[in-house]
């Protein structure tokens, strides 16, 4: 089949007026606090439905909720000691996946992590959770994004608004 120019005119100039049709006006909105507020809550409910049915597929995981929203659940318990505390320099390793399994950053197999314990950029989740933990402790983790890296990600491995699930084991305290 052979198009010509003439029939590739008629057919620009029928796809041209067809897009052309009476703009419509956008309503310019005023943000508010109260928008920031009822957006946050949104959010907030719809990865709260999104970690409830991540817990009901793997009903294994027995996980504590804490009033930040951190769930957590200690599956092997290190040698008595104690907790970790704000300000203690934590050597760990850690897992981080997104709720559909993609793994987004670890801890190489032959290495640690530090960090200071309320004081370093790593996850506020992170954080939270070892002060729950003792050394020899694994822990597995969910946090909601505003406890991880929030509605933009980390602009690199962690997708905007990502839950994520982790895998933290407490090395050594300093």
């Amino acid at each position: 089949m052979k198009i010509t120019v003439a029939a590739l005119l008629i057919l620009s100039s029928l796809l041209l007026s067809a897009c052309r049709g009476e703009k419509k006006k956008v309503e310019k909105r005023e943000w508010s606090d109260n928008h920031s507020v009822d957006y946050n809550q949104e959010i907030n409910e719809r990865e709260q439905i999104q970690i409830k049915l991540f817990l009901a597929h793997y009903s294994y995981l027995k996980m504590t909720l804490a009033e930040s929203g951190l769930r957590y659940m200690i599956y092997k318990q290190g040698p008595a000691g104690e907790l970790a505390k704000s300000g203690q320099t934590a050597i760990i390793k850690v897992k981080v996946e997104t709720l559909d399994g993609v793994v987004r950053y670890e801890t190489e197999a032959d290495k640690t992590e530090s960090l200071a314990i309320d004081k370093s950029e790593k996850e506020s989740g992170i954080h939270e959770a070892l002060k729950y933990m003792k050394v020899g402790d694994r822990a597995k983790l969910i946090l909601p994004s505003y406890l991880g890296h929030g509605i933009l990600g980390d602009r690199q491995t962690i997708p905007p608004q990502a839950i994520l699930y982790i895998d933290l084991e407490l090395i050594s305290l300093k």
